[in-house]
């Protein structure tokens, strides 16, 4: 019968790596972490990366579905847009189990989308 060696033991027991959100950068909780389509799904998206409920919720309250599937579609792209970079300098001083209702912008207020 094969013996486990050390390390292999070790592994069963150690923590899994935190996740962290690519907007903030702070960890996500496990009841805070939602799957954000880069392009959305309505517009033939299938990649998701996972993002604090929060900083989902304000990517969908600033960006129209037709915004982010053109104009937004990667995190680097997300974080260039001002209102964005106002966001995350101010959501990064918060714990990361803070939650807080995103707001709509006025392009995405009244569903006045854009494409």
């Amino acid at each position: 019968m094969a013996r486990k060696n050390r390390d292999e033991v070790s592994s069963w027991h150690m923590e899994p790596e935190p996740t962290l959100c690519l907007i903030c950068e702070r960890v996500i909780p496990d009841d805070q972490k939602e799957d954000h389509h880069l392009v959305p799904k309505s517009k033939g998206g299938k990649i998701t990366v996972p993002l604090h409920r929060v900083c989902h919720r304000q990517i969908h309250a600033i960006f129209t579905d037709g915004q982010l599937a053109k104009t937004f579609s990667t995190i680097s792209a997300l974080l260039e847009d001002p209102a964005m970079q106002k966001f995350v300098a101010w959501i990064k001083s918060k714990p990361p189990g803070f939650s807080d209702a995103a707001k709509d912008s006025k392009q995405v207020s009244g569903r006045n989308r854009r494409p």
